[in-house]
């Protein structure tokens, strides 16, 4: 068995590809999972379910209290109007929750340093990089510079599908076998997905370019 990692499971399509191909790579894999007041609420469900489907340990750590500091976002606030349309579009904007990543990251390390576990996975990519300033190269060569600082022992702060497009994603989920309707993308959060919003035209998309169906029910 090769190393034991730390891995941000969101219960969304990339870190759920992230985890299957871990596992593929034959490694122990501990899984943290946030709550942070997110309207999409039910991808935390699926994090749940797909851990307890591998027996894997997933945290789930509650930050919701911080609400205030994302209040700003249409991912966390109910009076700001989802946009819909490609991750292109300026209305985009609306969707970054501030510095998120920075404080999974940082959350995950330290559960790290506490398992005395040295990598930490998070399921950036290519498709990321327009729009979330915490999804791209520099900001996670600045992480890793100081993951390898903080602590006795260096951390090591990895995002395996940095420079992966959503379709790529898919692709390589599909070899792996991964069963994609039991992970969450719609950023409205409902009983269906919307199948509008950025997330879902952007998974759809990513679908039909592997001439795949997506399995997950959407409301049109």
């Amino acid at each position: 068995m090769k190393d034991k990692i730390i891995l941000i499971l969101s219960g969304g399509m990339d870190s759920f590809t992230l985890l299957h191909y871990a596992l593929d790579q034959g490694y122990h894999v501990d899984c943290i999972t946030f709550d942070y007041g997110q309207r999409h609420i039910k991808e935390i469900e699926c994090a749940r379910l797909i851990c307890k489907e591998n027996n894997l340990t997933n945290l789930l750590i509650e930050i919701a209290n911080v609400e205030s500091i994302f209040a700003k976002s249409a991912l966390t606030s109910n009076e700001i109007e989802m946009p819909h349309g490609s991750y292109q579009a300026e209305s985009m904007q609306t969707t970054i929750v501030p510095n998120r990543n920075m404080l999974f990251i940082s959350h995950a390390i330290a559960y790290a340093i506490s398992q005395n576990i040295d990598r930490v996975w998070y399921g950036a990519h290519a498709g990321d990089h327009f729009i979330y300033p915490d999804c791209r190269p520099e900001f996670l060569s600045a992480m890793n510079a100081v993951a390898q600082k903080c602590h006795t022992f260096p951390i090591s702060v990895e995002a395996p599908f940095l420079n992966f497009t959503k379709a790529e994603i898919i692709k390589k989920g599909i070899e792996l076998g991964v069963d994609y309707s039991k992970t969450w993308t719609c950023y409205e959060g409902k009983e269906l997905a919307c199948g509008q919003c950025g997330s879902c035209n952007e998974r759809l998309e990513a679908f039909a370019l592997n001439n795949s169906i997506d399995p997950l029910l959407y409301k049109n």
